[in-house]
């Protein structure tokens, strides 16, 4: 009998072996010994022993972050499980923030998101919206990436990059485009990927970095953004972007095809494949508008998270989709982290911790609201490259918030600011799924996205710095 395994022998040193693998541990093992440390040592003067507790336990949540040692979500549960251990807050007061309207929100969120999936209307929308680009090859580049974005205004960014890649990467098989074989290959998927991370932050059902954020801001100042709101506030930022990464597509990367007649045969094959609207489908949609309509009309009212919730109930009502086919699409540790953030983003605010982290290393270093807001534009849009937007979000909203009174700067805009920045990631996979999804395709080097990457960044700052200096104020959002 033949053994075909393959037994590979490791030749390098043995310490070099052991840190290789274990790299976690000895990083992990770090961490906690600072941590300790930090906590045997009295607090810095003005500082409570739970403010002082509240902001190792930030920093600690921070590195993990930053570097993923644990996955996000299990840090978002050590952030309120080392609450009452460390004295901070009573284990009610810590857990009580799993309870938050906006955990909800994003539930139900998911939820329709899922109906959307399952009973193929998200498809059935995409390619609708795809069909008439004919044969032009830049036409239809411009075409995926609205399509894109306007399915993120629906429904999360990552969930439409998931729906969407099967399609694209048909696209690329019938154009006969093999993994970094060819331009347009490679414009297929960045169009899709950055048409997702542009319009995911056009509205609160783009992904869940705004719900936090305005947690965080219901939280600290009692204020909200309502769904109009937020639509109104950041479809120009969308609309802007959309033009300028079309035209960095287009302008960047050559056309080495001639026309895409195959894309619009393989479209119009796919329509005959999923058929008439089913009733379902047609459920799903009707329903989909209803909580639209009730975020619109009562969201101030009753709450965005119970209008999601109604509808979630309506779904099941109706019997278009089943528990079991939805839980897969349910981003459960999306919802962890998001309920641990939001309860350390209040311990911060409530042991006062936040407001002596801006006193000791904001005030006195930068004097000018302008230059504030552009370090927090910058960091935001930066940072998103290397941690999760989340993670962005849960660490520069409480600290943004801290220190809007005393710049005068609406704490609104510091929610527009980093909820929308944090979602403008265009380059590496570790920044958003959109992008990972895409790069896992195969057809582009990370090299050669660099620089049209590094563009796109200097214009979201750019265009966000400019709607707030143009058109949020008309919209009674005061940032400069």
């Amino acid at each position: 009998m033949r053994n075909d395994t393959q037994v590979i022998i490791d030749r390098r040193p043995l310490w070099l072996v052991m840190l290789t693998r274990g790299y976690r541990y000895i990083l992990l093992a770090a961490l906690a010994g600072v941590a300790v440390q930090l906590g045997m040592q009295s607090p810095p003067t003005g500082l409570s022993l739970e403010g002082w507790r509240v902001l190792i336990l930030f920093v600690v949540c921070v590195a993990l972050w930053v570097f993923q040692l644990i996955p996000l979500s299990i840090t978002g549960l050590l952030a309120i499980a080392a609450q009452p251990l460390l004295g901070i807050a009573s284990y009610q007061e810590a857990y009580s923030s799993f309870g938050h309207p906006t955990v909800f929100f994003l539930l139900g969120v998911f939820i329709l998101a899922g109906a959307f999936m399952k009973t193929g209307l998200s498809t059935r929308m995409a390619i609708l919206l795809l069909r008439g680009a004919g044969r032009n090859p830049r036409r239809m580049i411009v075409q995926i990436m609205v399509t894109c974005a306007a399915l993120s205004f629906l429904m999360s960014e990552h969930a439409v990059a998931a729906m969407m890649f099967p399609i694209i990467l048909a696209f690329a098989r019938v154009l006969e485009f093999v993994p970094y074989g060819g331009s347009y290959g490679r414009l297929l998927f960045l169009s899709m990927a950055w048409g997702c991370v542009i319009g995911g932050i056009g509205t609160l059902l783009g992904g869940g970095r705004g719900p936090l954020a305005i947690g965080f801001l219901e939280e600290f100042t009692g204020q909200s953004i309502g769904f109009m709101d937020w639509v109104i506030l950041m479809l120009p930022v969308v609309l802007v972007m959309l033009v300028v990464a079309a035209l960095v597509l287009t302008r960047l990367f050559p056309m080495d095809v001639e026309h895409v007649g195959e894309i619009e045969a393989e479209l119009k094959k796919k329509q005959e494949e999923i058929g008439r609207v089913k009733p379902t489908q047609l459920v799903v949609g009707l329903i989909f508008i209803g909580a639209v309509l009730g975020w619109m009309l009562l969201g101030h009212q009753v709450g965005m998270a119970t209008v999601a919730i109604l509808a979630v109930l309506a779904l099941f009502v109706f019997n278009v989709v089943r528990w079991n086919d939805l839980e897969k699409y349910v981003n459960w540790g999306v919802i962890l982290l998001y309920g641990g953030a939001i309860g350390l983003g209040s311990a911060l605010h409530r042991t006062g911790a936040g407001d002596w982290l801006v006193q000791q290393w904001v005030l006195p270093n930068i004097h000018n609201p302008v230059a504030l807001i552009i370090a927090f534009a910058v960091l935001s849009v930066v940072l998103t490259e290397a941690i999760s937007n989340s993670a962005v979000v849960a660490v520069l909203v409480p600290i943004a918030l801290s220190v809007a009174e005393s710049y005068g700067i609406d704490p609104r805009a510091f929610v527009l600011f980093i909820a929308g920045g944090s979602g403008l990631a265009y380059v590496l996979p570790m920044s958003t799924p959109a992008v990972a999804i895409a790069y896992s395709s195969g057809y582009y080097h990370l090299r050669q996205i660099a620089l049209p990457g590094m563009l796109l960044h200097l214009f979201s700052i750019i265009v966000m710095l400019l709607a707030a200096w143009l058109w949020w104020p008309l919209w009674g959002v005061k940032a400069f």
